[in-house]
């Protein structure tokens, strides 16, 4: 029976804590929730700029190495 309950023992200990996690997760409000868009919208306008100024940078680099061969 030790092997069975060494198989089982982590799947139990894992459901526990799943549910443990269920239970204690909430449906965000409208003020939480309107914070986490408007972060995450900023994010990808950052990330946007970032990567069109780094291809704006190396189009020229890429057209001066291409170009002198």
């Amino acid at each position: 029976m030790d092997v069975v309950d060494s198989a089982i023992d982590p799947l139990r200990e894992f459901a526990k804590d799943s549910m443990r996690l269920v239970k204690r997760c909430h449906k965000p409000d409208r003020k939480e929730f309107s914070k986490v868009a408007i972060r995450t919208s900023i994010g990808f306008v950052v990330m946007g700029f970032v990567g069109f100024f780094v291809k704006l940078i190396f189009i020229p680099i890429n057209n001066i190495i291409v170009g002198s061969v």
